[in-house]
């Protein structure tokens, strides 16, 4: 480099080397804002509320139809239990008859006769009723759990989807920052004639390309926040960042797998299946009827009334090949839930062991990210100086700053997949968002 050269890049203006300065410190601090979750909620009359994970899902819960429907099936599950506890099966019946000569003879016959007809339990299958009563009643709360962590799972990805494109619009906007204070100080370098035309116009492609690049990443953010508002029924706020630290790390508490809401749904079931299967064994035939009538009847007109008692019982012929098939329907049923219900555990133990390994590798990259980007921004520090005074050419200083760049945003995103990771991990152990 010329004394000229070096006395020119000596005297550039201090406010452009603050500038230069104040831009690394900017995208440190973006990067530790990147950390923090946005903002809140958007209603649909414009009002900004916070938002959090565990919000969200609470929203989204309640827009589902399952939530909808529940006070229903839990009214419908004690209407059967009562129904299980009563003294018959059915209602009784009134029976009523009249019979008379008028449109024959004529003589004065007439025959009243008023009875009632009351259905009966068949042997075990009141007990029976009410096992399979219960069965349901515990199946109607183990779906309604398991349902919660199926919205919770889809909740759980959108959240963090839009975390990630929060990221990417924070260090697209912070590389635009710094490639437009770089191409200022290559325009005023150039116009003192110490930089060439091409290289003002290598700046200024720069500075497009990180344009295109924050344009791209505000549409993945706008994509990934109205996948949100789909789910909760309202979206975060644009302008605004809220707190976004990850769930608590379940660590040695994990909960067991015998309790995950999944295996619970499925052996709620399976015990629903196999009291249907013993109900159905006791159900070989309609419900016998205990008859009580009292009969007025003369024989012609002018004749006394005769008063009787009439008590029966009506005993139906087995159902034969309908009860079998209600039985065969009954054990396809439990057979093929205990079959879901061993697949499911083997699932579930495959994907916690796979969260936990996930959650470990993410701590490992996030200490190496977070290593590089220190070390980008060193390196930053040292090529820019070296540019300001002319040892440095401007290819060089614009790769190093594009280094620098992805460094920072691949340590922020690390830190947002470490706390989706976490997320993923309690997901599979089958606790709700926190």
């Amino acid at each position: 480099m010329t004394p000229r050269n070096r006395t020119k890049a000596w005297l550039l203006p201090a406010s452009v080397a603050a500038a230069m300065s104040a831009c690394g410190l900017g995208t440190q601090a973006q990067t530790a804002k990147a950390t923090t979750a946005p903002p809140g909620m958007v209603s649909a009359a414009g009002a900004t509320s916070p938002l959090s994970l565990r919000q969200a899902f609470e929203a989204a819960w309640a827009r589902q139809p399952e939530a909808l429907a529940l006070q229903a099936r839990r009214d419908a599950a004690r209407a059967q239990q009562g129904a299980a506890k009563a003294w018959t099966p059915e209602p009784a019946a009134l029976e009523l008859s009249n019979k008379t000569d008028r449109m024959g003879n004529n003589n004065g016959a007439r025959e009243v006769e008023v009875g009632i007809a009351v259905p009966l339990w068949l042997p075990g299958e009141r007990g029976s009723s009410a096992a399979l009563a219960d069965a349901e009643g515990a199946a109607v709360e183990s779906r309604a759990i398991a349902a919660q962590l199926r919205v919770a799972a889809t909740v759980r990805d959108a959240w963090w989807q839009w975390q990630r494109a929060r990221i990417e619009v924070g260090t697209a906007r912070d590389q635009l920052d710094n490639t437009r204070l770089i191409a200022a100080d290559v325009a005023r370098r150039a116009k003192a004639g110490d930089l060439a035309r091409a290289d003002q116009h290598q700046a200024d492609g720069a500075v497009a390309s990180a344009e295109a690049a924050l344009a791209q990443a505000e549409a993945g953010l706008a994509a990934a926040r109205q996948h949100l508002r789909a789910l909760a029924g309202t979206a975060p706020a644009l302008s605004e960042a809220g707190d976004t630290l990850a769930e608590p790390d379940p660590g040695a508490a994990a909960a067991d797998l015998e309790a995950h809401a999944a295996l619970q749904e499925l052996k709620d079931r399976a015990a629903v299946a196999e009291r249907t299967v013993a109900l159905t064994a006791n159900q070989s035939r309609a419900n016998p009827e205990l008859m009580l009538a009292t009969t007025s009847d003369r024989g012609a007109r002018g004749e006394a009334s005769q008063q009787t008692i009439t008590l029966g019982i009506r005993i139906p012929f087995g159902a034969g090949p309908r009860s079998d098939a209600r039985r065969a329907n009954a054990r396809a049923e439990a057979t093929e839930i205990q079959a879901q219900l061993a697949l499911e555990r083997e699932r579930l133990i495959a994907e916690r062991e796979a969260a936990r390994v996930r959650v470990e590798a993410s701590h490992a990259q996030l200490a190496a990210a977070d290593r590089r980007a220190q070390l980008a921004r060193e390196s930053r520090g040292f090529f820019d100086k070296s540019f300001r005074l002319g040892e440095t050419d401007l290819p060089t200083r614009l790769r190093i700053e594009a280094e620098a760049a992805e460094a920072d945003r691949q340590a922020a995103r690390t830190r947002i997949e470490l706390s989706a990771a976490i997320s993923a991990w309690r997901q599979a152990l089958g606790l709700l968002p926190q």
